[in-house]
């Protein structure tokens, strides 16, 4: 039994030292491959509270909207959205750091993820805006209407419960280097691993995506801090609202879901929707980036909530 005992404890260690080596080659091999978000984004930029926030826009007239993303979704995902929207209305959508192109500079709260796009729709001189948040970004539109209720014209949640992610967040302490950084490198720059996420994100009716398509989604993951950054993340969970909270919401609000979202069921739009009293719009053939799936329906029920009349 030692014998044998003494041989696995042999096997065990080799096998680490064999791994962290391992790791360690990988992380030198690929050392440079995060840049500044500038080498990988040409912009526009506008820095606010000390950050330098990525963003796109859409339109030079009519009443302001603002797109905020979801949980690793640069803005370029709002193009069809946003061009749409943007006949009618000055249309801005930013990346949420640490997510896009947007620079890692925490904390990452809810807080001060409101701060954040408060700052740059002042900037932008885009006074009352419809704030349209997606997916976590829908948390970040229900807690600027809680803040500053006269700030906004109205909020959109858009497959979104806005309720807050717990998570196991002790595995924040098994993120250790080198073995954190190599498996953070290896699963974003994989295509058949975000390819394999997307799909999910995407809808169980969506085509399979271009090798150009999975680059957009990993080019992100290179800017500069970003592992560190989602190391952060993890440790403190993905903010939200409570319920109790989405009550006091007293701004015009909207719920839209895509009808076949996998990752954040209908049920749980439909319950934010009775919280807030909004009515509910579904997204038929759409999964949970609806914004991508359909985006001309999802356009329209954004130009419903904005209150103006669709051509």
């Amino acid at each position: 039994m030692r014998r044998w005992l003494r041989r696995i404890g042999i096997a065990v260690l080799s096998l680490l030292v064999a791994l962290t080596v391992a790791s360690f080659a990988y992380d030198a091999a690929t050392n440079g491959r995060e840049r500044p978000a500038s080498e990988l984004y040409a912009g526009p930029f506008v820095t606010v509270d000390d950050t330098r926030i990525a963003y796109r826009r859409w339109g030079s007239s009519g009443s302001p909207i603002v797109l905020v993303g979801g949980f690793v979704e640069p803005s370029w995902v709002w193009q069809r959205v946003g061009s749409l929207l943007g006949s009618r209305h000055r249309v801005v959508a930013l990346d949420l750091p640490p997510f896009g192109y947007s620079q890692r500079r925490g904390p990452y709260t809810l807080a001060h993820w409101v701060e954040l796009v408060r700052a740059v729709a002042a900037r932008l001189r885009l006074v009352r805006p419809l704030v349209v948040g997606h997916s976590l970004g829908a948390a970040v539109a229900v807690a600027e209407a809680l803040a500053d209720p006269g700030g906004v014209r109205g909020i959109v949640l858009l497959d979104g419960d806005a309720l807050p992610i717990g998570g196991p967040h002790w595995l924040a302490h098994l993120a250790i280097d080198p073995y954190y950084t190599s498996l953070f490198r290896i699963v974003t720059g994989s295509d058949w691993i975000v390819g394999h996420v997307l799909r999910g994100a995407l809808g169980p009716h969506a085509p399979k995506q271009s090798h150009a398509t999975l680059v957009r989604w990993e080019r992100p993951f290179r800017v500069a801090g970003t592992p560190q950054a989602f190391k952060q993340l993890l440790e403190s969970g993905v903010p939200g609202v409570s319920l109790a909270e989405l009550a006091h919401v007293r701004v015009r609000s909207l719920v839209v879901w895509g009808a076949d979202d996998s990752v954040d069921s209908p049920a749980a739009g439909r319950a934010t929707a009775r919280a807030l009293h909004a009515s509910f719009v579904s997204i038929p053939g759409a999964g949970h980036l609806s914004m991508l799936g359909r985006p001309e329906l999802v356009a329209a029920a954004i130009e419903r909530a904005s209150g103006s009349r669709s051509g």
